[in-house]
């Protein structure tokens, strides 16, 4: 199983910064991508930023060159700081993982429960 709990959300003026951690309790399984996704309301949730197991990054063009993600593999967690904020990254953040039971090989998607991130104007 892997349970992901987030923290760091909030209430941000634009133009700021705040930094979303993840960490990530693992029994029987790797975790191979981790990352975040976020969705506003009236729309479909999309991806942020992902990193691989080799640190290999995926970014949202909307978000490249703003955000940063990092990954400890050694302590299950993930971070995205979060740059030059704009109103339209009002959103709730999801972290996600996707993990490879240790017994079968199968892969599955496990999710947060979500932090709240409001930028204002």
């Amino acid at each position: 199983q892997v349970h992901l709990v987030e923290s760091g959300g909030g209430l941000v003026q634009a133009g700021g910064s705040l930094r979303l951690s993840c960490a990530a309790s693992v029994s029987s399984f790797s975790i191979n991508a981790i990352g975040w996704y976020r969705q506003a309301p009236g729309k479909e949730r999309e991806l942020v930023a992902t990193i691989s197991s080799g640190s290999s990054t995926n970014y949202a063009d909307s978000v490249r060159g703003r955000f940063t993600i990092s990954r400890d593999n050694a302590k299950n967690t993930v971070a995205l700081q979060m740059n030059i904020l704009k109103p339209e990254d009002t959103a709730v953040y999801y972290c996600h993982a996707q993990g490879r039971a240790y017994y079968g090989g199968l892969v599955y998607d496990f999710w947060g429960q979500g932090t709240q991130v409001t930028v204002s104007t």
